[in-house]
């Protein structure tokens, strides 16, 4: 581990002491889990699971141009962060987050605040961006802007307003970053336009995130909001609308999930009709307290997320990348091995063509002890030379498959981003016997060790269940003794003081 990771390391754990207890004993599992996966070479010893996920409580809004994404974080927050307009303000992804109040007014900085801060879950996306677009990580700060409030409602939270996806939004940079807040977030808000929510205005967005939701085991933390639903009150049916915004999205894929209907009191078109303002006011103070709630419950969210990447990783390792791997390096070892066949095959051959070339054809009395005499430097040195050249063969085999199959294997793959091909090629390595299918770093130790791993996370799952929920009610029973201890002894010193008092 390398002297920076050790500081960064630490410095996180000196934020968690202060700021979440709970999650600190969570820690040491990570580096348990860093272990194995350092010795599969699924990870790059300069960085740790630990560092590869967002510490921070994360909610991010994200949607179509338009569809008042900055308007109903303003409303939230409590102050104008984010402009707005019915046109695209802003094409970049901007963090809010909390600024104390010994700084003094709002500021708005640039990409590499974020790229350079091991802080904030955008540390060295650039490198990240980079490797899919080449020549985009030295433009960061197109992509990427920070912004501070001295709003309460951010403290111990990170807001992340995306810009709305269009057809120049396409680019594989800005999809990377896309794919990395939803991996981080602890709350997704995907906000559409009322005013078009029929198909064909939605498909870039339908494309890039409601798609990519469907298969999701986290598909919980997405909320699809259709905004400015008070545009409609005069020409159209409020529920027709909505229910047709939800055909629009069951035909992207996405049959259940959880959808809202509001509107900014603020920005609103005037309701003229008294009875339907009363409906849409109230189905708007519904679904908007709904959301705020679950925003304002995102720490809770956020312990429970961090908890859960170690069980995600864990079976990911077992049941993904192991078999993976393992099926990798089978496929390895069988084309080596029928090269090796074939190359001593080819090997032989020659050898008994440079045999008979040289006269030494198999007479009668070959390898008698006067022939061996008479021949015995000439064999030795021919001898060495055929098991180089196999050595040789053998050598060449193993790389040139190892590379044919390394190019086939991820660099990334899940939210940890593991990588297979660095895992496949230590496996394949010198440190990997070729009469072994287990990948290098796996064995029934290492298994072990795993279902240990998951064991602890189900304890600190328990100690989180303890925080937050008291099935057995015991919680109260605690809570009256205390009460009731409290009271004796509020009693006891009264009487100690009258006594006190009376002599």
């Amino acid at each position: 581990m390398s002297q920076f990771l050790t500081k960064r390391l630490a410095s996180l754990e000196n934020h968690l002491a202060g700021e979440n207890p709970a999650l600190l004993e969570v820690l040491p599992t990570y580096y348990k889990l860093d272990k194995i996966l350092y010795r599969m070479g699924l990870l790059d010893t300069e960085t740790s699971l630990a560092t590869k996920i967002s510490w921070w409580p994360l909610v991010a809004v994200m949607g179509t141009f338009s569809s008042g994404k900055s308007t109903f974080i303003n409303a939230y927050v409590g102050e104008k962060i984010q402009d707005t307009g019915n046109q695209a303000v802003d094409d970049k992804f901007t963090v809010i987050t909390y600024r104390s109040s010994a700084t003094s007014g709002n500021h708005t900085l640039p990409g590499s605040a974020l790229d350079a801060d091991p802080r904030f879950p955008f540390y060295r996306i650039s490198g990240e961006i980079e490797k899919v677009a080449k020549g985009e990580g030295k433009r960061i700060e197109s992509y990427l802007q920070l912004r501070t409030t001295h709003s309460d409602k951010l403290k111990s939270k990170i807001l992340i307003d995306s810009p709305g996806f269009d057809a120049d939004d396409q680019r594989r940079s800005t999809l990377r970053i896309t794919d990395h807040i939803i991996d981080l977030s602890d709350l997704v808000l995907v906000f559409f336009d009322a005013r078009h929510p029929e198909p064909g205005a939605m498909q870039d967005t339908l494309q890039h995130l409601v798609k990519r939701t469907v298969e999701r085991a986290d598909t919980s933390k997405f909320f699809y909001i259709l905004n400015q639903i008070d545009t409609t009150a005069r020409e159209d049916n409020p529920e027709e609308v909505f229910g047709a915004w939800q055909r629009s999205i069951a035909q992207a894929g996405l049959t259940s999930g959880k959808f809202f209907t509001i509107y900014n009191e603020d920005a609103a078109t005037p309701i003229e009709d008294d009875a339907l303002r009363i409906r849409f006011r109230a189905r708007r103070d519904a679904d908007l307290a709904a959301i705020t709630k679950r925003m304002d419950e995102v720490e809770i969210q956020r312990n429970y997320r961090v908890v859960g990447v170690l069980e995600n990783v864990a079976n990911e390792l077992e049941h993904d990348v192991l078999p993976t791997l393992t099926e990798a390096k089978n496929k390895w070892r069988r084309r080596v091995l029928i090269g090796d066949v074939v190359g001593v095959s080819l090997v032989v051959i020659l050898a008994v063509a440079a045999m008979t070339k040289f006269g030494w054809s198999l007479p009668e009395g070959m390898f008698s002890p006067n022939w061996m005499t008479a021949n015995g430097w000439n064999i030795l040195v021919f001898a060495i030379g055929v098991i180089v050249v196999i050595g040789a063969q053998h050598v060449w085999m193993r790389g040139i498959m190892r590379r044919r199959l390394a190019r086939k294997l991820p660099e990334a793959q899940g939210p940890a981003e593991l990588n297979l091909r660095a895992g496949f090629l230590r496996s394949t390595s010198w440190r990997g016997t070729i009469f072994s299918a287990r990948p290098v770093g796996w064995s029934t130790r290492v298994a072990r060790n795993l279902r240990v791993i998951r064991d602890t996370v189900a304890t600190h799952i328990q100690s989180l269940n303890d925080l937050y929920a008291d099935p057995s009610g015991k919680g109260d029973t605690v809570e009256a003794e205390v009460a009731v201890s409290q009271e004796e002894t509020a009693t006891d010193m009264v009487v100690d003081t009258s006594e006190k008092t009376r002599s």
